[in-house]
């Protein structure tokens, strides 16, 4: 199946561009409404952060490390860099007696304006605290800690990243048919449109089960800090204020968007195919 026409950008009378692509809408029952193809296959990106995040939960790693609703939220972060987000993985991270050269995510300037500036200004250097991903690999280095595994948690073949699969899998009911290697060096399991909608469905509509517990806890940590999930001027953050913390969403690169509608029971998650951050921002705002 073709992918369909998502969004339009008119100038006056003219259609000047045009995105296509794929967007389901999954609840408990199935599927509630698509667009384009349900079951192309796609890298979620970092749309699937609560997914990554699972097994620091359900593994009793979180609650071992005393982790708190900021904690959780950074560990589903794509964030600026901002201090607010690098101050706050540095004190997780020295609260587990690790540091920075621990984390195994890679260094980029910050897309925080400020945060930005002042090393542009500076002789200082981003470092990995800086990363969009420090946060999930926070999470990852507190499940390694609490599990006295290796120190290259970002290799496929590390417990973790297994486990990780294992998660991925059984929540998206599909098999991964593989995966590619993220901006920050780990695994990203690829599944269908169909299969992350599911899954965003799962989060929405969670069971009493240590699984569902773990869902609801983190969709609200999520909702609880919208500041700390993406950054000040950022779609993440803007909706979920706008929102009134009823309903959680994630962007992921490559124009992927996941929404978690907990009062509806509803998953959403889409695909811009040109890959286009406009195009996926407009269809989730639209969606919702």
């Amino acid at each position: 199946m073709a992918a369909a026409d998502l969004i339009e950008l008119w100038r006056g009378d003219l259609m000047e561009s045009v995105h296509r692509g794929h967007a389901v809408v999954w609840d408990r029952g199935g599927m509630v409404a698509a667009w384009g193809d349900a079951d192309a296959v796609i890298f979620p990106r970092s749309s699937c952060k609560m997914l990554q995040a699972l097994p620091l939960i359900e593994s009793g790693a979180a609650d071992a490390a005393g982790l708190g609703t900021e904690q959780l939220a950074l560990a589903c972060a794509s964030h600026q860099g901002a201090r607010i987000h690098v101050d706050r993985v540095a004190a997780w991270l020295d609260g587990l007696g690790l540091a920075e050269p621990d984390l195994r995510c890679g260094a980029h300037m910050p897309n925080d304006p400020p945060e930005n500036r002042r090393l542009t200004c500076s002789d200082e250097a981003p470092c990995q605290l800086h990363n969009n991903c420090s946060g999930k690999h926070a999470g990852f280095l507190t499940w390694t800690r609490h599990h006295r595994a290796g120190p290259d948690y970002h290799e496929p073949d590390h417990p973790l990243q297994q486990a990780v699969r294992r998660v991925f899998e059984e929540v998206t009911d599909e098999t991964s048919p593989g995966y590619g290697i993220d901006g920050c060096s780990a695994p990203n399991f690829a599944t269908s449109v169909a299969g992350l909608a599911r899954a965003m469905a799962a989060f929405a509509d969670p069971g009493a089960d240590a699984r569902g517990q773990a869902m609801a806890r983190l969709t609200a940590a999520m909702t609880a800090h919208p500041e700390l999930v993406a950054g000040e001027g950022r779609a993440c953050t803007l909706l979920m204020r706008a929102m009134g913390g009823r309903v959680a969403v994630k962007t992921g690169a490559e124009g992927v968007y996941v929404a978690i509608l907990p009062e509806r029971g509803l998953g959403i998650a889409l695909k811009a195919e040109d890959g286009a951050t406009r195009a996926a921002e407009c269809a989730i705002a639209t969606l919702l």
